[in-house]
């Protein structure tokens, strides 16, 4: 049984006080955003630019520290009765942007729609996938059934943004995005979004925690990384997120700028997909798509794993902004297995490999990326074709594409080999683990961001014994025990943790955490 009360309302990110004036903010503040949303709705979209967008106006049952230790947000309480049953209590005297009060009908509406969303690029299905039921039992009190055990309950629906039921019952995704239906309890209210150019959020006066400081907060997308630091240098934003690498030493060396490193849990990976018998932009040496799809055999994803220069790449390509990886999420989090560690390139051994799976002269292939994701991911890229080619393959080419285009093609199957991220949310590893690699079932909402359908029986096996464990050290113990699993048979060819830079004018400080997002409700004005 787990009993939490009345712990106050976690913030994501902690602002630290400065202490020079701030008088050219007053009481507004512009931020240089690296990439906008796809959409308003909260629920559309798990992917890391949508929820830092939602995190300023929708709030969630739970909040997380700067570890990603979960904390009391909307739910105040909870309390797992048996196995299968949990009992949820609500903050109480809390309302929507609308002045309408916030009741247990809106969370019960908020779980259920959440895997109903439609043409969803990266859905929340798996958070809520082991509830079988959410009832009413009043107002401010929810009882929640699963299907099967599940410890880690909370810490799965307790990621799910609340709408109002009034509001989004039947929204479509365009009253999201004209702020119709944008009607959350956060600290900041939908004002004005221009796609491709700004969105606008204006303090929500009755919001129920901490007044935020900022009476208007200003999103200004701009994707281009020398473009964005020259905004901010010219003084035309106040803060900006995604600095490059190239750019770091320039802002540290101007006077009046701060630059803030952030070691983060998002893994960017290199996934090879085994969804059909042939991989889109995989071919044999005379250019005719290869058939079986040599990325069903786990020697060819281990060769390719051995030809990665994990070190090279974050020390050249991204002047250190990284922590090379060989598995999910970093050493601070639970179901970390320590004996998992990146292993130096090995020309070699690769060629080896891929001549006893049949390919002793390789294949074909080109490699697809992101250009505006993460600091560095076009360069990244074409780092990646390079010492593929040298590990035996035939690079055919290096193709990027803006995010929001990218990842809906990522997720439709549209790539054969393509490097892609996923952020840490949680205190361990297994949200990451469940999305990532489980098997993928749709009408199991399991396997949700598994794009390269990777499917291994005992894998699924092992994670499932470590979700239905109650007993914390056990548990950890069976997460590490299916990650080693997983990274035996290379279901993914982990790269690297980012290290994530924001940079501002003086006046701002603060500290974000292991998830990387940084919400204007959160950045204080220096005192």
């Amino acid at each position: 049984m787990k009993i939490v009360r009345n712990l106050s309302k976690a913030i994501i990110v902690t602002a630290l006080l400065a202490s020079s004036a701030l008088t050219a903010f007053a009481e507004n503040i512009i931020i240089g955003r690296a990439n906008e949303p796809s959409a308003i709705d909260p629920q559309f979209s798990r992917t890391g630019n949508n929820q830092m967008t939602a995190d300023n106006m929708f709030d969630t049952l739970l909040s997380t520290d700067a570890n990603l230790q979960m904390r009391p947000s909307l739910a105040t309480e909870w309390n797992n009765i048996d196995p299968l049953t949990w009992e949820i209590s609500l903050r109480e005297g809390v309302t929507f942007h609308n002045g309408t009060p916030f009741t247990a009908d809106d969370v019960i509406f908020s779980l259920n729609r959440t895997d109903k969303v439609p043409n969803s690029p990266a859905p929340f299905t798996d958070v809520v996938s082991s509830v079988a039921k959410v009832e009413k039992i009043d107002d401010h009190k929810i009882r929640v059934t699963t299907k099967a055990p599940n410890p880690a309950l909370m810490e799965q629906i307790g990621r799910v943004f609340i709408i109002s039921k009034a509001a989004a019952e039947n929204a479509t995704l365009e009253d999201f995005n004209s702020g119709k239906a944008a009607i959350g309890t956060g600290a900041y209210q939908f004002v004005e979004w221009k796609p491709a150019e700004s969105l606008k959020l204006k303090a929500y006066e009755g919001y129920w925690g901490e007044k935020p400081d900022y009476d208007m907060v200003e999103y200004r997308f701009i994707a281009n990384d020398a473009a964005r630091t020259a905004a901010l240098l010219s003084g035309s934003v106040d803060l900006i997120d995604a600095v490059s690498p190239s750019d770091i030493v320039r802002l540290e060396g101007q006077k009046g700028f701060k630059v803030f490193p952030i070691d983060s849990g998002r893994l960017v990976y290199l996934a090879l997909s085994m969804r059909d018998d042939t991989a889109p932009g995989v071919d044999d040496l005379s250019g005719k798509p290869l058939n079986p799809n040599p990325f069903r055999d786990a020697r060819v994803r281990q060769a390719v794993s051995m030809m990665v220069d994990r070190k090279l790449m974050v020390d050249r390509i991204l002047n250190g902004s990284g922590v090379p990886s060989a598995q999910v999420v970093p050493s601070v989090l639970g179901g970390y297995a320590e004996d998992l560690q990146p292993q130096p390139a090995d020309g070699a051994g690769a060629k080896k490999l891929l001549a006893d799976a049949g390919f002793p002269e390789g294949f074909g292939i080109t490699l697809y990326s992101s250009n505006n994701r993460f600091p560095g991911d076009g360069d990244i890229a074409q780092a990646m074709g390079q010492m593929l080619a040298r590990g035996g393959l035939k690079v055919n080419g290096v193709k990027t594409q803006p995010y929001n285009v990218y990842a809906a093609a990522a997720t439709k199957g549209e790539f054969g080999a393509f490097i892609f991220s996923l952020g840490a949310s949680t205190p361990n590893s297994e949200a990451n683990l469940r999305s990532l690699l489980q098997s993928y079932n749709k009408d199991a909402g399991t396997g949700g961001f598994n794009r390269m359908r990777y499917a291994n029986p005992e894998f699924d096996a092992a994670l499932k014994s470590a979700m239905e464990e109650f007993d914390q050290a056990e548990r950890m113990k069976k997460l590490q025990e299916a990650t080693r699993i997983a990274m035996k048979d290379q279901a993914i060819v982990p790269l690297y943790f980012q290290k994530i830079y924001w940079a501002s004018r003086d006046g701002i400080d603060f500290t974000p955490n292991l998830a990387e997002r940084t919400i204007g409700q959160d950045v204080r004005k220096a005192k």
